[in-house]
């Protein structure tokens, strides 16, 4: 027996050795890694060791990591969140240097400024070539810095796009690892090695994830984690899931998620079921995708209602003078995608008079449309064509030419001696009161009239300052709430070919279902729920691009309700001085066809040199109010142009300094529980040098007790010799 009780005696001192070496090892550890990021400070469990109900000296029970798990979580919800506004925030610095404030000499408030004052000052002496040069040059640096504006805001979404795919690729890096270190940690837990190390680096890789993407984990008995996405889609697990978004390679601003134009972010297949873009809710790639889906296009929808209200305002009022002594060629802006079939009608009793001038700017012929088309109408675009040709070739100019076959309505005198003007009036009568007649407009043949215009030349734009050479492929409503529904209808598209389709609506269709039936009907035609604002507009493409047009069955009120228009979107990005006034500056249209009842036998129209009536009225324009509609996240608004471009500056800057302050405090927060993380895992000297004492006096006690038994065992061995 004393043999045994000897060897026990030794194996108990030896398991001494073992432990309190393994717990020295753990010290020594913990103190190299003192500086090491991500580190946890390792917590040796000490056990008494029982061999058959009798204690056999002492063993490891287990090495612990000094962590908070749930701190740990909300730490990653936190930084997850910060994330996301730190990806933003350089993109809004980008924004603030190229808008600026309306205080800036390169904002396009001041831009706006700068052309109004050159409309005043060509309104005082309208005939004066400088004048006029800068007032288009103003015109056109107005116009430049709206195109700016537009490319600087589309290169910015085609970053946060790339980006995307960017972030897609380090998630999938960081899936991989993690399975990979689930896999090496049940291993080898399962053979009782330490695995502390392994957390610690899985951990790292949750931290990097969290960052980039909004997630949620959960932990197995088995040691290994799963993670999965905010909405539940599972990213780590024993096959890791792959994430895919390819990239764009250019962005217009047509260019949406919405309308698919925009790759998904996929987990998985990439087919619709799988796409997670609009169910991101942090992490740099939520940032991203709310730069590129709202932020950006709410900037651009922004731009495009101010360049499109701008057009409008000034085109209006340009096409109700000319320059002196008048035009003789003319060519209009509307698209005309069936002008043998398309009908114009005139209100009342309004008409538009049509007066040749000599040279200097007195009246040789005058006639109206309503007498050329033999009344108030309706008659098609090319009757009234043909009309006022033959009446053009009648009297002085034989060799004109009017015609609609190209979709835009074309007048060319080919005269040198004869120069034509429009006026419109309240009446058919010559020299009647002067005012914009109210045209009703037939686009599909049916007797309904689908839009109403005031103003013959404005109808034709046969006298638009600015232009912008796009055609007529895209309608949109107004901006909805989302869960608008509408009466029923049967809308019907065409194009130049003809009929594409016709697709019936049901009462109580919402705008989703909408896009449905038409994208169902297969009508060439792609319709689309884009987000704009706090709302969302119902959008419809012609797939390739061609001029088309939008209608609704008589005495349905759908479209009218919606308020379905020729899309804004791309014109500030598109917005010009027409091309001959930019190179011609003295084809400003600052005068108006006059009517002097002095003149010839019962009065005659004139055009004088010095009439200020259009510019003045123009400059008018731009000093007082404008009606603009709710787009971008701003409300319907009456201000004046330049208020209206500082508006779009206040907006963007206070989102930036919003988008700031969020940082700034989520990265407090983020640090504060940072902090009460590291003080938990982290690792204290004086703590470990403590340690290091307790575990090196154990040892050397154990080391102490195999001496003791050595010398008992050469007793021993001396007593049995």
């Amino acid at each position: 027996p004393m043999p045994g009780t000897i060897t026990s005696a030794l194996r108990t001192a030896q398991s001494g050795l073992l432990t309190n070496q393994a717990a020295l090892d753990a010290v020594a550890n913990n103190i190299a890694n003192v500086n090491s990021k991500g580190y946890s400070r390792k917590i040796v469990g000490i056990e008494t060791r029982v061999v058959n109900g009798t204690g056999a000296g002492v063993q490891i029970a287990e090495i612990t990591r000094a962590i908070d798990e749930g701190l740990l979580k909300s730490l990653r919800l936190e930084s997850s969140s910060l994330s996301d506004y730190e990806a933003q925030q350089g993109f809004y610095d980008r924004i603030q240097e190229i808008f600026g404030t309306p205080a800036d000499n390169t904002s396009i408030s001041h831009s706006i400024s700068q052309f109004t004052q050159a409309l005043q000052s060509l309104a005082l002496a309208p005939e004066k070539s400088v004048d006029q040069t800068e007032m288009v040059r103003r015109a056109m640096d107005m116009a430049q810095k709206l195109q700016d504006m537009s490319t600087t805001i589309q290169e910015l979404r085609l970053i946060a796009d790339q980006s995307i795919s960017s972030a897609v690729a380090e998630i999938n890096r960081l899936s991989t690892s993690l399975g990979d270190l689930n896999d090496k940690i049940i291993r080898n837990a399962s053979s009782g090695r330490d695995v502390t190390d392994l957390k610690d680096q899985r951990d790292q890789g949750i931290d990097k994830l969290a960052k980039l993407i909004d997630i949620r984990y959960f932990y197995r008995s088995d040691g290994d984690v799963v993670v999965f996405t905010s909405s539940g889609r599972t990213l780590v697990d024993n096959i890791p899931a792959t994430l895919t978004h390819t990239a764009a390679s250019s962005v217009s601003a047509t260019t949406t998620h919405a309308e698919g134009d925009l790759n998904g972010l996929y987990v998985g297949t990439a087919i619709a079921g799988n796409d997670i873009t609009n169910d991101v809710t942090s992490g740099k790639i939520n940032g991203y995708i709310e730069l590129r889906d709202t932020v950006l296009p709410n900037m651009q929808a922004q731009l495009d209602e101010m360049a499109a209200e701008i057009r409008d305002a000034a085109n209006q009022i340009h096409n109700r003078g000319m320059a002196f002594p008048g035009a003789q060629t003319m060519t209009g802006t509307r698209n005309f995608i069936s002008s043998s079939t398309q009908t114009m009608t005139y209100s009342g009793t309004e008409d538009t008079a049509v007066t040749l001038f000599d040279n200097s700017g007195d009246q040789t012929a005058t006639t109206t449309i309503r007498t050329l088309t033999g009344g108030a109408g309706p008659f098609t675009v090319d009757a009234m064509a043909a009309a006022l040709q033959t009446w053009l070739q009648a009297n002085g100019t034989s060799s004109a030419t009017v015609t609609a076959a190209s979709g835009n309505l074309i007048i060319s005198l080919n005269s040198t001696s004869r120069n034509l003007g429009f006026r419109d009036q309240a009446t058919s009568t010559a020299g009647s009161t002067q005012g914009d007649a109210t045209i009703s407009f037939d686009a599909n043949a049916d007797t309904v009239t689908d839009e109403t215009v005031t103003g013959f030349s404005n109808f034709f734009g046969l006298n638009d300052f600015f232009v912008d050479g796009l055609p007529d492929n895209i309608f949109e409503t107004n901006v909805l709430d989302s869960t608008i529904t509408g009466s029923a209808a049967t809308l019907t598209f065409r194009d130049s070919t003809g009929l594409l389709g016709s697709v019936a609506i049901a009462a109580g269709d919402g705008l989703a279902a909408i896009a449905i039936k038409v994208n169902a009907a297969n009508v060439t035609v792609t319709a689309s729920v884009v987000p704009d604002g706090s709302g969302s507009r119902l959008r419809f493409s012609h797939d390739n691009g061609a001029s088309m047009t939008v209608t609704q069955a008589s005495g349905n009120t759908l479209l009218t309700t919606f308020g379905l228009h020729n899309a804004d979107v791309r014109v500030a990005s598109s917005l010009a001085v027409r091309s001959d006034i930019s190179i011609t500056p003295s084809m400003i249209a600052s005068a108006n066809m006059q009517w002097d009842a002095t003149r010839g036998t019962a009065g005659e129209y004139l055009v004088s040199v010095g009439d200020d009536a259009t510019i003045s009225a123009l400059a008018a324009a731009f000093t007082g109010t404008n009606s603009f509609d709710q787009s971008g996240g701003l409300a319907n608004l009456t201000i004046s142009f330049e208020d209206y471009g500082a508006a779009i500056l206040s907006t963007s800057a206070t989102m930036s300094n919003t988008n700031d302050a969020n940082r700034i405090y989520q990265e407090g927060l983020s640090d504060s529980l940072q902090l009460k993380s590291d003080s938990i895992r982290g690792v204290n000297l004086d703590e470990e040098l403590a340690n290091l004492i307790l575990f090196e006096q154990a040892y050397t006690a154990a080391a102490r007790i195999v001496s003791v038994i050595q010398k008992m065992f050469d007793a021993l061995e001396r007593t049995v010799d």
